[in-house]
């Protein structure tokens, strides 16, 4: 299933979630797997990596940053970047994969912020496709265990996912301030 719309609305553009799509995009094109210093959070192991964290960041970090602000939720994004870089730097793999661990800081504050929330997404057989509404929850579920297949066939810069999930469930409700009650479902889309 490929998510391409959430059913919770946004209070304004998000500015932060923005710009830190286009830092990834900018330090994976400059330097590719080996950006050092704080530039590594911002590193992608791969382009599909790269991806799939700049398309989740715009579906989910609009609704986290909401909820936040500017401010905060850069402070949370980074946090769960260089938790994510610390942790890969740890295990030996130099810290490619950090962005994956900010980003999925964002998707575990979402969740928690909004569990009852729908996403939208497009389902893809051979010579058919549909759209479908599905739990944010199942989403999320469905996210985390396509990161556990990355790091059971050896990509272990995926591992830094984990440590972006615990500081993204740790610090979301400290840091969220302003929390959206979630639409019905399918009205919103």
């Amino acid at each position: 299933m490929i998510p391409i719309k959430d059913n919770m609305p946004t209070d304004r553009f998000p500015l932060v979630t923005v710009a830190l799509m286009v830092a990834q995009l900018v330090v994976y094109v400059l330097a590719g797997h080996h950006a050092h210093g704080v530039g590594a959070i911002f590193v992608n192991a791969s382009i599909l990596q790269l991806i799939g964290n700049l398309w989740f960041l715009w579906l989910f970090g609009n609704n986290v940053e909401d909820s936040m602000g500017p401010v905060r939720f850069l402070v949370f994004y980074l946090l769960g970047g260089l938790v994510a870089f610390g942790l890969l730097k740890a295990v030996g793999s130099g810290g490619a994969g950090a962005a994956a661990g900010a980003v999925s800081a964002v998707v575990a504050g979402y969740v928690l912020l909004y569990p009852r929330a729908q996403v939208l997404g497009v389902v893809v057989i051979p010579f058919l496709f549909t759209v479908i509404e599905i739990p944010m929850i199942v989403m999320a579920a469905l996210w985390l265990a396509l990161q556990v297949v990355f790091a059971a066939v050896g990509w272990s810069d995926y591992l830094g996912v984990v440590g972006g999930l615990v500081i993204g469930a740790l610090a979301i409700r400290p840091l969220a301030t302003r929390r959206k009650p979630t639409p019905p479902t399918a009205a919103a889309f």
